[in-house]
């Protein structure tokens, strides 16, 4: 028998030695949109930073799953582990959350960051244990924009009559609503063929949305409405989270850090390049829209939200400052 000083003296037993740690598990992550956009620059993120810090002893899969409802109750019941998802349907599971969703919350993006990065978005994570869901770290899409096939849109009245595509959520709903328009929920996988059939006349989303989705192809007109602030949010399976020892928790935490910050960057660059991107590809672009007029009309709207939520924490929000 060869003897294994030899062995290595030969570099024979190299393929005996320095082998990669075994991988211990694995982990899904599940999001609606293409591997190029803002969900997906976030996902690959954590894919690689879970991966280096645990020396492959976890594994992340990304899947596309373009119905988010979906996705959250697959989490909860822990058919995957993980889904990065618009806050929309979340608001079904997670009640709470639904007040960051309020039109013309947030300012600008300093100051959504600011509340989601401080204690108050703290504590509407923690809203997410007693669900039956890990509320892991907020993300982001950027603010929603209005499009549509039929006119161009500057003043509420342009939105009187457009049956518009909105989440399953009803703070996006009243606000529509209360506009004259007639909105209309169903789940991201149904939009453009609803778009193509002419069910809706048009939807909103953030630029970063609109442009990874390609649905200049199906709409004609945008106006960047900035109307609402739309959070995202990487939600966990409990049981996995559970069984996640101290150090492979703190990777998991530190890779949805990165993955957040991968998030928001691209919602950056995209915010800045996107509007033109769509001109190019034909839309037409409305940018001078009277939001005074828009946050007037929609005064009976901000009534209810004040019965429907805490008024306290809308106004921590409104008056947060970084």
């Amino acid at each position: 028998m060869i003897s294994r000083r030899i062995l290595l003296a030969t570099g024979l037993a190299v393929p005996f030695i320095a082998r990669p740690a075994a991988a211990q598990g694995t982990a899904t992550l599940t999001h609606a949109l293409p591997l190029t956009s803002h969900y997906g620059a976030g996902a690959v993120v954590f894919k690689e930073t879970v991966e280096r810090l645990t020396n492959n002893r976890y594994r992340v899969t990304i899947q596309r799953n373009d119905n988010e409802r979906e996705a959250i109750e697959a989490t909860q019941i822990g058919t995957q582990e993980f889904t990065i998802t618009s806050t929309g349907p979340v608001g079904n599971f997670v009640r709470e959350v639904l007040v960051l969703d309020i039109p013309f919350l947030f300012r600008d993006y300093a100051h959504a960051r600011g509340v989601l990065d401080s204690p108050i978005g703290s504590e509407l994570l923690a809203k997410f244990t007693p669900r039956g869901l890990v509320g892991v770290v907020w993300m982001e899409n950027g603010f929603r924009n209005l499009t549509n096939s039929r006119r161009e849109v500057s003043k509420p009245d342009d939105v009187r009559g457009l049956k518009v595509r909105t989440m399953e959520n009803p703070v996006h709903m009243r606000a529509f609503t209360t506009l004259g328009a007639l909105p209309t929920p169903m789940a991201f996988s149904e939009l453009i063929p609803a778009l193509q059939q002419g069910t809706v006349d048009g939807q909103e989303n953030p630029i970063p949305v609109i442009v990874s989705a390609n649905l200049n192809q199906v709409q004609k007109f945008l106006s960047l409405t900035r109307h609402v602030y739309s959070p995202a949010v990487m939600i966990g399976n409990p049981a996995f989270w559970s069984r996640l020892n101290a150090a492979d928790r703190a990777s998991f935490q530190q890779a949805a850090a990165a993955c957040a910050k991968a998030n928001r960057d691209k919602v950056s660059a995209d915010e800045v390049a996107g509007v033109d991107e769509l001109r190019r590809r034909g839309m037409t672009v409305q940018t001078s829209v009277d939001t005074a007029a828009f946050q007037a009309a929609l005064a009976p709207a901000f009534q209810a939200y004040a019965q429907q939520f805490d008024p306290a924490l809308i106004q921590r929000i409104r008056d947060f400052s970084s």
